[in-house]
């Protein structure tokens, strides 16, 4: 992906219009930050001592997005693609042996998924529940561009100590 492939925002809109394009530009840049890596380089644990990875990122940010669009709003039940090991730890950032194409499907389907899921609400107040805790689709959208947004800024820095690019 270059630039220029990213889904523009929309600048002027309504509020709906606004957050899923802010946020598909947020799931954009993502991916072009993981652009044109081998898969060794996407899981590469650029800044130590930190354990994160691009693939990493992305395998988290599917866990992300099911959580909210598809068990939180959506009422499913739908389990982690990268549940927790034997000491009870998420293994999404566990990517020594991950396969960046598996992971990027299924990121990818997730976020077909989440899209769907939108693109159905009646309206920005629909609300979902996880445990007694109501969040609307505005929180929720509002909550995963923030999401996004942080990752991305992580993605930046793990790609340029990369391979040096840098970039919006």
């Amino acid at each position: 992906m270059i630039d220029e492939q990213r889904s523009r925002p929309v600048l002027v809109g309504d509020e709906r219009a606004t957050l899923t394009s802010v946020l598909q530009w947020q799931r954009d840049t993502l991916m072009l930050k993981c652009a044109g890596l081998t898969d060794e380089q996407l899981r590469c644990k650029a800044v130590a001592p930190s354990g994160l990875s691009l693939i990493g990122l992305v395998r988290h940010l599917a866990e992300v997005e099911r959580g909210w669009f598809r068990n939180v709003l959506n009422d499913e039940d739908v389990r982690g693609y990268f549940p927790k090991n034997a000491a009870g730890e998420w293994t999404e950032f566990h990517v020594e042996e991950a396969d960046p194409a598996e992971a990027f499907k299924i990121w990818e389907d997730t976020c077909a998924r989440s899209r769907a899921i939108v693109d159905a609400a009646e309206s920005l107040d629909v609300t979902g529940h996880h445990g007694d805790q109501a969040y609307s689709l505005h929180y929720i959208l509002a909550h995963m561009i923030e999401e996004y947004a942080r990752h991305n800024g992580h993605a930046d820095l793990l790609r340029e100590a990369i391979d040096g690019v840098t970039g919006e």
